[in-house]
């Protein structure tokens, strides 16, 4: 018996990443996947976004753990797709039980440099989206009168200041105050809502060019052990980034009855980087 048997997740960016992750994490604790990613590039970011192979991947996993997954190609700047796929997906799964707004963008620049689509896009999907995500989701949780828990993806970056990351830093405190409100008004419903804040994680969003040189500006060329230098410094333990599956674990402790009672919290995964 899985801990989230007969429950059904709905995960954003779930085509690699964190989000393929925790649709994995998910899967093997008994929960059916909805998925849904952008499988294409925003034109304001700098490194190569998913694609419809990453989320056929994530869709290959998940069924691999025999459960069953709805996955589609969304952008959650839209909402009637947004819409859409949730309700396709509760009609064919049956209920929804958890929402991870998990989608993101990376895209460093100087603050008072930064071209203002750069600041629009980076507000508009990583925050602006993660509401239309729970906007479009969380009616199903509570039209099924069993409660559920919401995870939002935020960052250590709402909470520990760098350089040239003034709009991700903005739209992930944003996602504090989001979450904070939820909380509020989702409880006496009994569904909880938190948010995660990693550190550096091993994915494709940090493992990139943009990434190393927004941790090494020192260098004309830095390379990924050039960032991982940087990074160990960042973090407190001895490490450059954290795995995907250490993020999903959180999710799990969230989403599940170990976790029953925690609400309204941010939860830091950070290897020490906070203090």
């Amino acid at each position: 018996m899985g801990k989230l048997d007969g429950h059904v997740a709905f995960i954003t960016g779930a085509a690699r990443g964190l989000g393929r992750s925790h649709a994995v994490a998910l899967a093997a604790e008994g929960a059916d996947i909805i998925a849904v990613d952008i499988c294409r590039q925003v034109e304001t970011v700098p490194y190569p976004m998913s694609t419809p192979e990453d989320l056929a991947e994530t869709v290959r996993e998940v069924e691999a753990l025999d459960r069953r997954i709805i996955a589609s190609e969304v952008d959650i700047r839209d909402l009637a797709a947004v819409q859409k796929a949730v309700d396709d997906g509760v009609s064919r799964l049956g209920r929804l039980d958890i929402v991870l707004a998990n989608a993101g963008i990376s895209a460093p620049a100087p603050t008072l440099d930064m071209d203002e689509d750069v600041w629009d896009q980076m507000i508009d999907i990583n925050l602006t989206g993660q509401w239309k995500t729970i906007r479009a989701a969380v009616p199903h949780i509570i039209a099924g009168g069993r409660g559920g828990s919401v995870v939002i993806t935020s960052s250590l970056a709402a909470l520990h200041a760098n350089e040239n990351i003034a709009h991700y830093s903005a739209a992930k405190a944003g996602l504090v105050g989001l979450m904070r409100v939820l909380a509020k008004e989702l409880g006496p419903k009994n569904i909880r809502v938190n948010t995660i804040h990693p550190t550096t994680v091993a994915t494709d969003m940090i493992l990139n060019e943009p990434t190393y040189r927004l941790f090494r500006p020192d260098l004309d060329d830095p390379k990924r052990e050039d960032f991982e230098v940087a990074a160990r410094a960042l973090n407190k333990l001895p490490i450059a980034a954290v795995e995907p599956i250490d993020i999903s674990n959180t999710v799990l402790y969230l989403v599940t009855d170990v976790g029953r009672y925690v609400t309204g919290t941010t939860l830091v995964v950070d290897a020490g980087g906070w203090l």
